[in-house]
């Protein structure tokens, strides 16, 4: 083998594991302790798909005047979204109280290279099919044995 065909290996290998790492983003998703059903459910999917992306999630209580005496509100909303968010997350950090805000922190199953990868095989494998649907290459449907001519 020569030197320039291994540098050249060595160059695409190095560019191929540039492609498929990806550093985990800290997303966050505020609520206030009076939050209604409607907007507990847009900030649960937009949740949800940080988590399905591989990005951890920070959800964070507001609190304000009077809530602040009630810590266990906060810690009852939060673990309610911690059960809602389980099919897509783990908790990695309890509710804690940080001034005026309880913050929890959840940690998606799957890192963020799981899903970039299966992301670019779902996108290669897209864009095979299209390819071979432009060419015309698609399989000739089996047809029927003809009944024979009497």
């Amino acid at each position: 083998m020569d030197y320039g065909k291994f540098k050249y290996e060595a160059a695409q290998k190095a560019k191929e594991t540039r492609r498929n790492q990806a550093n985990t983003v800290l997303k966050e998703v505020r609520f206030r302790l009076k939050i209604e059903a409607h907007d507990y459910i847009t900030k649960l999917k937009r949740a949800e798909g940080f988590l399905q992306a591989g990005d951890k999630v920070k959800a964070m209580i507001l609190f304000r005047g009077r809530e602040q005496s009630r810590p266990e509100q906060g810690v009852r909303l939060l673990r309610k979204f911690a059960e809602d968010v389980a099919e897509f997350g783990t908790v990695e950090s309890n509710p804690t109280i940080d001034g005026r805000n309880m913050v929890m922190v959840v940690a998606p199953h799957k890192n963020k290279s799981e899903v970039k990868t299966e992301q670019n095989a779902q996108r290669a494998a897209n864009r095979e099919a299209a390819r071979s649907a432009a060419r015309g290459d698609s399989a000739p449907e089996a047809t029927p044995p003809s009944a024979p001519a009497e």
